[in-house]
């Protein structure tokens, strides 16, 4: 699992490539976990190079919006491949997130 960040202004951006599963899953975290104590109220996951995601990958993701939402902050995931949207929409995550086709989409939808 590569991990790419990025500043976006008030907002990071998250660029994974590989596979989010259970031995990826908590660097993921831990980068996550980082931004959040930084002081990053809103991120942008881009899946764009994302190939797969385990029950692992979804749990980080479900932990990092939790701790987002507690500081009035929120996280958005952008260019989510067929097969990872599939996942989200099986474990009813959909619902729970606001998923984009484009990185710039998610961007604009964060407060400035």
């Amino acid at each position: 699992m590569e991990i790419e960040e990025k500043d976006a202004g008030r907002v990071k951006i998250l660029a994974l490539s590989g596979r989010l599963d259970a031995y990826s899953s908590n660097e993921v975290e831990r980068t996550i976990n980082s931004l959040i104590e930084g002081g990053c109220q809103n991120l942008v996951v881009n899946f764009e190079d994302v190939e797969y995601i385990s029950s692992s990958g979804l749990r980080v993701m479900l932990g990092s919006l939790k701790r987002l939402k507690k500081t009035q902050g929120d996280l958005k995931l952008a260019c989510l491949k067929p097969y990872v949207q599939e996942v989200f929409d099986i474990a009813g995550f959909t619902q729970l997130f606001a998923i984009y086709e484009h990185e710039e989409d998610a961007l604009r939808s964060c407060p400035e």
